[in-house]
């Protein structure tokens, strides 16, 4: 009974904040869906909605929301392997309210709409693959341009301002060939557990992210350090070399998906020091 208790209050409260219907919180509850992120203190309020963008290779179904009034800088979000969902919807969401103008994209439109991971989080990996394997540098960049095209078209986005991006996971690298792509525009680039930043190519992400005037936060994970525990000297040094402001830290006690609310390996006071940080990145970078 108590457990219905608080399967109901979680559901009312999630309703009546416009995150989700009825049924997608029980879709989001059977994928491993943690409960509400920390509410925003002094949140603006925000408009929604789900958006089409051309781009040359297709037609990208994606989430916007910003404050409702007034401009705000822009931000665009790639995320994680399991794609647009209720999470990133509430992620979104939650940096609007803080705000900012942001679009929160399917990476996958070329193969299907989302949801493109059937059962949320709790899909597995392997199922995936091939939607990841499906992208790589010159879709990064093609996607890129689109986004943050459109970005520049909304009212709602601060023309006078530089934008922001961020990439979860295999967002990481898309994050950072954004600014490489759109260097005029961007001014941030804030990558969480991101795989892939790092490769012996020449058109390795962090290099291409090298040569562009942004500030940079960089976020890994505890398992991602002990298996390539290198990785962040080269980011640091590569950073350093190009006297570019970065920030580059392991977070202690996570594993790799830490952020996402609806992750099996969420965790909570780290994904809050990620996220004060990321705050205090755009509070600097984009003006």
């Amino acid at each position: 009974m108590c457990d219905q208790d608080h399967f109901d209050d979680d559901r009312e409260q999630f309703e009546r904040l416009g995150l989700v219907t009825r049924k997608q919180f029980g879709i989001m509850l059977g994928a491993g869906m943690a409960m509400m992120l920390p509410q925003v203190a002094n949140a603006a309020a925000v408009s929604e909605s789900e958006v089409t963008i051309k781009t040359p290779d297709g037609t990208a179904d994606c989430y916007f929301v910003h404050p409702t009034t007034g401009t705000a800088p822009g931000v665009l979000i790639w995320p994680d392997i399991f794609g647009l969902r209720p999470a990133f919807r509430q992620m979104g969401k939650r940096l609007a309210e803080s705000g900012y103008s942001v679009l929160v994209v399917n990476p996958f439109y070329r193969v299907k709409k989302s949801p493109t991971a059937d059962k949320g989080s709790a899909t597995p990996i392997p199922e995936l693959i091939p939607l990841a394997q499906a992208l790589n540098e010159t879709t990064h960049m093609t996607d890129a341009k689109a986004f943050i095209g459109w970005l520049d078209q909304q009212a709602s986005v601060a023309k006078n301002r530089k934008l922001g991006t961020q990439g979860y996971c295999m967002g990481g690298p898309m994050a950072f060939r954004t600014a490489a792509a759109v260097s005029d525009r961007v001014g941030a680039v804030a990558s969480f557990h991101g795989g892939g930043l790092v490769t012996d190519m020449p058109n390795s992400p962090h290099l291409q992210a090298a040569k562009t005037k942004v500030q940079l936060l960089i976020a890994i994970a505890a398992n991602d350090d002990m298996r390539a525990p290198n990785e962040k000297n080269v980011l640091k040094e590569t950073f350093a070399k190009s006297k570019q402001p970065a920030e580059i830290e392991v977070y202690t006690g996570s594993a790799h998906g830490w952020c996402p609310p609806d992750s099996q390996v969420y965790n909570e006071p780290m994904a809050e020091k990620a996220w004060s940080r990321l705050l205090e990145l755009y509070k600097k970078a984009l003006v």
